[in-house]
């Protein structure tokens, strides 16, 4: 608590008090809310009406809904800026997945139970090959909107637009009481990142992780971008984001029937100590197809312990988080958004595969461009300056 300074005339705001306020609460401070409900005559009253006292820190225009948790710090530079945006509406005519009015996925939960990887047969394979088609350009959308001064709740609002005017449902959006539909993860946000009024700042990395539901698949790709100039310009931060793509892309040319989905951390970490990196361990790419996440598991780290052989007709994702320090995650308390833990900034690409007789085929792949996802080049007025420093 901090000193009002404050005249004598300035009351409690305990409940039922009434004595000379003396103090003030530091949350109503740094949010610039009114002081009168603000003021406490001692820590012991303040404690006592603690409960009923912090909702007021939601009546910020725009606050940090951790800045009065006392248990939690923050790893790194990024604040919350809340509130969230209400839930956006999908029209009634579009299919729904099973969690989308309950958040549970009960037919998901069934299915991994029996951990079996499905073959995917033909029909279910162009169905797969249509809806990946679609999530490709649901994030482009989305990328196109990520520039400095946007938040990335209306990146959100982007990518969801985008979704409903192809006819499909946004895979995040509820899907285990996930609030939006999208993930948008900013530096050293490791993925599950919430949209939130934070506007994108010249020198950020943002990824963008979408997911698309439609006639009964879903696809899911991410990519991470440079937002502005000085995150061009910023040596570090095109190490880790070219680091990431090579691990993606070297993961990808080994898939094929026959390969062991356990064998593809190892490459992935290789690329990734090699350049002074490390990989995130928590999170895994996953099968895709009927359910959101299902087998397999394809952990992203060496000597890991994933169970299965790729088989033509199986469908997956391969997604590498690679962190510039430790490979350790902390949570934020909205028990979504994975930091790292030394609060250094961690980038992220996805692609869903279908794995063919002959080897692999990328379903999320841009138009006329290869795995590495190189179509995100650097505005003209920087390219010759890159090519320079390369």
């Amino acid at each position: 608590m901090a000193d009002a300074a404050a005249p004598e005339s300035k009351v409690c705001a305990g409940a039922g008090c009434g004595q000379p306020a003396t103090l003030v609460c530091p949350t109503c401070i740094k949010l610039d809310l009114p002081r009168d409900a603000a003021r406490f005559c001692s820590q012991a009253c303040f404690r006592a009406n603690w409960a009923v006292h912090k909702q007021l820190h939601g009546q910020a225009a725009i606050y940090d809904p951790w800045i009065a948790e006392r248990r939690f710090k923050y790893t790194g530079t990024l604040r919350a800026q809340y509130p969230l945006s209400p839930r956006r509406e999908v029209p009634a005519g579009i299919e729904r997945p099973d969690y989308a009015e309950t958040g549970r996925p009960l037919s998901e939960e069934k299915e991994k139970r029996v951990r079996r990887i499905e073959v995917l047969k033909p029909d279910a394979i162009e169905k797969m090959r249509v809806v990946c088609k679609l999530a490709r350009e649901v994030l482009d959308a989305g990328i196109a909107a990520a520039v400095p001064g946007t938040t990335t709740d209306a990146i959100d609002a982007v990518v969801h637009a985008a979704t409903i005017e192809r006819g499909a449902y946004p895979s995040p959006l509820n899907y285990v009481g996930f609030p939006k539909s999208c993930c948008t993860s900013v530096n050293e946000v490791i993925c599950h990142g919430i949209p939130d009024q934070r506007p994108l700042q010249d020198g950020d990395i943002l990824n963008i992780d979408v997911s698309v539901f439609k006639d009964g698949y879903h696809a899911d790709l991410n990519e991470t971008v440079f937002i502005g100039d000085k995150a061009w310009r910023d040596a570090k931060a095109r190490a880790l984001v070219d680091t990431t793509r090579e691990c993606l892309k070297q993961a990808i040319e080994m898939c094929k029937p026959g390969v062991l989905y356990r064998d593809l951390g190892g490459v992935i970490e290789k690329v990734a100590k090699g350049n002074g990196f490390s990989v995130v361990r928590t999170y895994c790419g996953h099968g895709i197809h009927r359910y959101f996440h299902c087998a397999p598991d394809v952990p992203h780290y060496s000597a890991n312990k994933a169970i299965g052989v790729m088989k033509a007709g199986h469908v997956f994702t391969i997604e590498p988080m690679i962190n510039e320090g430790t490979h350790a995650d902390d949570h934020w308390p909205d028990q979504w958004t994975a930091v790292t833990r030394d609060g250094k900034r961690s980038a992220q690409f996805e692609h869903t595969l279908l794995i063919t007789e002959t080897g692999v085929e990328v379903l999320t792949l841009r138009d006329g461009h290869d795995v590495v996802m190189d179509g995100l080049a650097p505005p003209d007025h920087l390219k010759g300056e890159l090519e320079k420093s390369a």
